[in-house]
């Protein structure tokens, strides 16, 4: 059984290059008198929960994960990195929504790990955060992952272990809707990801690096960021990677920016026959980058969001942020096509080659017209009618105000780093209000953690929402999944550094 650790006794012994110890896997239960009880991964109220998603007959789903040292060829560009395989991303992982997974973690790095099944309202002790949920998996140990897929949709899987997120250690897990059979002629999974390690720095580095104060200056330093194979950084008082839809968007200007592990130079080739209907799964595995994606020469129809299906929504172009997963719908034309994923704010795109007949692949550089027209964010979609949350009157509502900067590189949750942050307490059954008041320079996409919330009165289903500069969004939950739930910016550097926070149901 995984021992729960006080806040501060975590921090020991982890090294944090910003000086807070591994915040993104550790957490807080505080040990005195004054802390309420909570809800232990282990009691019985998890297990009853589990009880309640299981279906007879449901199937179980085996995989095995081997996070390990791996060098990968990116299309011309070989690095060395960690991995669960020779490839990026990670093999798939498919079931139906009910069945059983089980998924042995074989731990081959030297150094702890973690997995997390993000977008899952799993058992709270599967939700892979060390500290909180279970003991790291050790160097050369294992853990099994024993879970029940309660919904459909497109969902993904990484450590919640310092920045491992920013190597190679993510891949899909997409839980099928069976009344969503035949609805398509073909599906396209495109993983958006940026990319530094093995380019000589590691994400411990660029942590390093943003924490020190080094490396934002564009020149003089030799951190990541100049002309050496490094990535320009933000400076930190004038933001210099910004958008107009989303403000300070990100602090990292990587060397590449990948779909489906492949750089633009060498891109993936997406095939189809012309007027195929195509269903593509959007999922932005990245650290640091929301992305603006588009279809050369096609409008695309955005149909689901962090797996929940949303009222149809026709657009040229769309924003995805960290941890959001998009689905879109599209009936392919006739010809070769250029699947761009530029990243918002920043120098440089992701590419993906649609063909469905003859002609030539578009250039690594090609600026899809669409990029310019319509674009919209997953904040403006509608929840479908099946799965709006039912209007109710919240029984408790807690204000997230989140803060920081680039220096010192600081991220916050009403003024506090995670290590001295007060769980938001929940009671089982409630009806949850979120406040996320962002006043910080830079967008924040916040993820829950065993929920989806709802935006605003008829909004998206979602588990991950873009929060820009100065603006508030309020999202409503249903406490029905008992546990600890880590509540966080999804830019890894961020919650590395602070922004995080439990959400705690109390007994």
């Amino acid at each position: 059984m995984p021992s729960l650790l006080t806040r501060r006794h975590v921090i020991a012994g982890i090294a944090g290059a910003a000086g807070l110890a591994g915040t993104a896997g550790v957490v807080a239960v505080a040990a005195n008198r004054n802390t309420p009880k909570l809800v232990d991964p282990h009691s019985e109220a998890i297990h009853r929960a589990e009880l309640a998603r299981q279906r007879p007959g449901a199937a179980t789903v085996r995989a095995t994960l081997t996070p390990r040292p791996v060098t990968l060829d990116l299309g011309g560009v070989t690095v060395d990195t960690w991995g669960y395989a020779e490839d990026a991303p990670a093999p798939l992982i498919r079931a139906k929504a009910g069945d059983r997974l089980r998924v042995d973690v074989v731990n081959e790095l030297p150094v702890d790990t973690s997995v997390h099944w993000h977008g899952i309202a799993l058992r709270n002790d599967m939700d892979g955060v060390p500290g909180v949920t279970q003991d790291p998996i050790g160097a050369g140990g294992r853990f099994t992952y024993d879970f029940t897929a309660p919904h459909p949709g497109t969902y993904f899987y990484h450590p919640h272990s310092g920045v491992q997120l920013d190597r190679a250690l993510y891949g899909v897990l997409i839980v099928d809707d069976p009344n969503d059979a035949g609805r398509y002629d073909q599906e396209w999974i495109v993983v958006l990801d940026d990319w530094v390690d093995g380019t000589g720095h590691t994400p411990d580095d660029v942590l390093a690096a943003l924490g020190d104060g080094t490396a934002g200056m564009h020149g003089g330093h030799d951190t990541p960021g100049m002309d050496h194979g490094g990535m320009p950084m933000d400076d930190g008082n004038m933001e210099s990677m910004t958008s107009p839809l989303l403000g300070g968007a990100g602090d990292v200007d990587y060397p590449h920016y990948l779909i489906n592990g492949r750089v633009p130079a060498a891109p993936v080739t997406l095939t189809a026959q012309p007027r195929q209907r195509v269903r593509i799964r959007l999922v932005n595995a990245a650290s640091d980058t929301a992305f603006r994606v588009a279809l050369g020469e096609h409008q695309l129809t955005v149909t689901h969001s962090d797996g929940f299906p949303v009222v149809p929504d026709v657009t040229d172009a769309l924003v995805v942020g960290m941890g959001e997963r998009v689905d879109v719908e599209v009936v392919v034309a006739d010809g070769v096509f250029p699947l761009v994923a530029v990243a918002e704010g920043k120098t440089g795109q992701a590419l993906a080659v649609v063909r469905t007949g003859g002609g030539s692949p578009p250039s690594a550089e090609v600026r899809a017209a669409e990029l310019d027209r319509r674009v919209i964010l997953t904040n403006q979609l509608r929840a479908a009618d099946n799965v709006r949350l039912p209007q109710r009157e919240p029984d408790r509502t807690h204000d997230l105000v989140l803060g920081g900067g680039m220096m010192p590189y600081r991220w916050t949750i009403n003024g506090k780093t995670f290590t001295d942050a007060e769980p938001l307490l929940v009671g089982e059954g409630e009806r949850v209000r979120l406040r996320m008041i962002n006043q910080s320079m830079m967008f924040h996409p916040m993820h829950v953690h065993g929920h989806t919330f709802a935006l605003g009165d008829g909004g998206a289903r979602k588990d991950t929402v873009i929060v820009t500069p100065h603006q508030t969004v309020t999202v409503d939950l249903d406490a029905d999944n008992p546990g600890q739930w880590m509540t966080h910016c999804h830019n890894i550097y961020h919650a590395e550094t602070g922004m995080m926070i439990n959400l705690a149901y109390q007994l």
